[in-house]
């Protein structure tokens, strides 16, 4: 008897369902995060995460274009993340077919960057990762070290090329690839979806309002609310080893004016889910102490750290500060990261734009304030305060990946696959849908609506979103740098070309004009790895188009089941995608989108190509090879010459000790602090190590508990404004999960005593205090 398709497919579901009950019932549900149904070992797994914190002074912050956001020290740590799935090849111990997928707590990927990584990557493996088979995708901070970006439009703030970040970031993402590779184990991969409340809100509401209102009505929302996640499970143990999920909400929690290093809240979100899987390493029984809170036993406390002073600056080894990590990375960690996707319009400032001066809504075509753009401001959740705000959004995106990680029952089996191919996006031809007419793209351009910035970060005085005209003073000023040629001036409007970027060359390019795209395919799930930011319409258009193709093409192979992801930000970057509709009202998105009015259009047949040739089991053409500038990169920042210490002090030295309250202890909420004589982080990053650490006496012996790759510990640098030299304030806002007992806080440093002389380090401790 045969049994229709849909049938099957039920009693398919029904018995996954039974098959994870059962198992609830056998292995307990204390036991839930360990359990694992392995596919007959049809995949290899490996996961693999590396420090890419980059320099912590001086260093402009990729993402709002500000030149008086520069690094000045960390609010919690940046990583590479990565997972690599390959085919279970019995016949070689390395697998078949693979791919990897890097998230960057970056502003975004980098052509260069992705060109230096495949370059360490052959020397390693050879043909076994390359650009086919890569992706390397940004989260979308906007409070991270910039310098990385080849194309010089993107390096003008950071005053050109920042040799540091932009290592800081490749190695990172090599190694985490390395761990990935070596750690690559027979296991099973889950999928699961669910919607994201008030994590993000429309910045560009009037725009989406263009769209056909027969296409809006589709949809309950103006922007994306879908979380997809992906959860690991080693087959051997059943443990699960990572999970990475894909949401579309900016990295701009954290404010222009910010100056600590940041993963925003999706760096946030990654943080609060892999202590929550690893919660043990906190405050577990096994490790802490717990003291008790009679007031008796608080006096002795108080007693006791009363006795205990600042040390005063020591000198210590290189790799001292690493044995101090509350998480020493041993390529073993549990690694959970939250991506990128079609983010283009969605802000995470979910109460709204106000105006700065009388508190009330902007106005709703232009996002101005009686036509000032810079009044108009987002407001967070937690407003006034951005940490705050930065905290609650990513704590709404890391609850909805814990309640999907945990019922995530849905095992992926099929082909893993992926296509690849580089295009000139300044010069595709076009056939439309409405009959055929034949369009062309346009060499990059930005228009007056991208000066006006956003209600996220307002840009230059005098220009509003919206704007298609330039008053003549701004004519001129631009005709300097370059006038656009009459052929861009057409091919972009409505757009006013403000800076044709795709027409300057001098000293180098200023913008990209090859671009790469990429699917990759893990079973039903098929990742587009996009350059740039869609917004949320235009990423609906992509992934229905793609998904229609591979349906139509793939000989049943594709279904309904398929379910498409956009992995924003990805290989390269290349700004806005805005849709055709939303580029007529040229608000920031629309001025951003680079290469004219039919830029969507062009990618949607460019990905089609893709799809048609991956459903079909055909390869495609390579295309021609974006250019490496390396050699062309120019710098105008300064690096650190030499540090020597005020007289009679040495580095580490305590300028001022923590204030003991009143009280004599601290409780929680309260922010101890003590500022320390430093020296310029940027002499070594201390990578996979950490500036600042809270330590807790335990049986005559300080112990870390918190780093500076927690959400609660600041290091914020400065610069003594009469000696000129450093200065490290180490700052803790005590969780409400703190034990009673004696802390004191923990500076590391390196400097060199002239630009040439090898790095020496330190470290000193403050006065003790007590927690009750």
């Amino acid at each position: 008897m045969m049994m229709d398709g849909g049938k099957m497919k039920e009693q398919s579901h029904l018995l996954s369902l039974l098959v994870a009950v059962v198992a609830l019932c056998i292995i307990g549900f204390g036991d839930f995060l360990t359990i694992g149904y392995v596919n007959g070992d049809q995949y290899l797994i490996g996961m693999g995460s590396y420090d890419m914190t980059g320099p912590a002074a001086k260093v402009n912050m990729m993402g709002y274009a500000n030149l008086d956001q520069n690094t000045a020290g960390i609010h919690f740590r940046l990583r590479a993340r990565t997972f690599i799935v390959a085919a279970a090849d019995q016949s070689s111990h390395q697998g078949g077919a693979r791919f990897a997928f890097v998230n960057l707590d970056a502003g975004m990927a980098s052509q260069l960057v992705t060109i230096k990584v495949l370059e360490r990557l052959k020397s390693r493996f050879g043909n076994l990762y390359t650009e086919e088979n890569v992706a390397i995708s940004g989260i979308h901070t906007h409070a991270g070290p910039g310098g990385y970006l080849q194309y010089l439009i993107y390096s003008i703030t950071s005053l050109g090329f920042v040799k540091q970040s932009f290592d800081a970031i490749v190695t990172a993402i090599e190694q985490s690839i390395v761990q990935a590779h070596n750690n690559l184990k027979p296991g099973s991969i889950f999928i699961n979806r669910g919607d994201v409340e008030n994590a993000g809100i429309n910045r560009s509401p009037s725009a989406y309002l263009l769209n056909p209102p027969e296409e809006r009505a589709r949809y309950a929302a103006n922007v994306d609310k879908e979380m997809t996640l992906l959860k690991f499970v080693d087959g051997a143990s059943g443990k699960s080893i990572g999970a990475f999920s894909w949401y579309a909400t900016h990295g701009t929690s954290m404010s222009k004016d910010n100056k600590l290093i940041s993963g925003d809240n999706k760096g946030a979100a990654a943080r609060f889910f892999e202590d929550w899987f690893t919660s043990s390493t906190k405050y577990s029984s096994s490790t802490i102490i717990t003291n008790s809170s009679t007031s008796s036993d608080m006096e002795k406390l108080i007693e006791k750290a009363q006795e205990i002073k600042a040390t005063g600056g020591k000198p210590c080894g290189k790799t001292t500060s690493q044995g101090f990590k509350v998480r020493k990375n041993d390529g073993s960690l549990f690694v959970g990261a939250f991506c990128q996707s079609n983010v283009g319009d969605v802000t995470p400032n979910v109460l709204g734009a106000f105006c700065t001066d009388s508190g009330k809504p902007c106005d709703f075509n232009h996002s101005s304030c009686h036509g000032n753009d810079q009044l108009c401001v987002g407001r967070g959740p937690g407003y006034p305060d951005e940490i705050l705000s930065t905290k609650i959004v990513g704590e709404r995106q890391f609850r909805k990946g814990v309640d999907l990680f945990k019922s995530a029952i849905e095992e992926l089996s099929g082909k893993i696959d992926y296509r690849h191919v580089n295009v000139n996006f300044t010069n595709v031809e076009v056939e439309l849908l409405n009959g055929g007419d034949k369009v062309k793209t346009c060499p990059a351009a930005l228009g007056p609506g991208f000066a006006a910035g956003t209600t996220d970060g307002p840009g230059v005085f005098g220009f509003q979103q919206g704007d298609t005209e330039i008053n003549e003073l701004w004519k001129k000023l631009r005709d300097v740098l370059k006038k656009p040629s009459q052929y861009q001036e057409d091919c972009q409007k409505p757009k006013a070309v403000l800076l044709s970027s795709g027409e300057m060359f001098e000293p180098y390019a200023w913008a990209p004009a090859i671009l790469p795209i990429q699917m990759l395919r893990l079973g039903k799930l098929v990742i587009l790895s996009v350059p740039g930011e869609f917004t949320t319409m235009a990423g609906r258009r992509l992934r229905e188009a793609v998904k229609e193709t591979l349906i139509t093409n793939g000989n049943g192979e594709f279904d309904d089941d398929t379910h498409v992801v956009i992995a924003g930000l990805t290989n390269t970057y290349s700004q806005y995608i805005a849709t055709f509709e939303e580029y007529k009202h040229q608000r920031y998105e629309a001025a951003s989108t680079l290469y004219g009015p039919h830029t969507l259009s062009a990618y949607i047949q460019e990905f089609n190509i893709l799809a048609k040739a991956m459903a079909k089991g055909e390869k495609v053409a390579k295309g021609p090879s974006p250019p490496d500038l390396y050699s062309k990169q120019l710098s105008l920042s300064i690096n650190p010459i030499g540090d020597t210490p005020p007289p009679k002090i040495k580095f580490g030295d305590i300028k001022e000790d923590i204030t003991q309250p009143t009280s004599g202890s601290f409780t929680k909420g309260d922010r101890p602090s003590a500022t320390f004589w430093s020296s310029d982080p940027r002499y070594d990053l201390l990578t996979e190590g950490t500036y600042a650490i809270v330590e807790m006496l335990q049986v005559k012996r300080w112990i870390p508990v918190y780093d500076d790759d927690d959400f609660c510990l600041y290091y914020k640098w400065k610069q003594d404004n009469t000696s000129w030299n450093s200065l490290a304030t180490i700052e803790w806002e005590v969780p409400k999960e703190t034990s009673s007992g004696v802390y004191r806080l923990r500076h590391f440093g390196s400097y060199k005593k002239t630009k040439n002389a090898p790095n020496e380090y330190f470290t000193g401790a403050s006065s003790a205090f007590t927690v009750s």
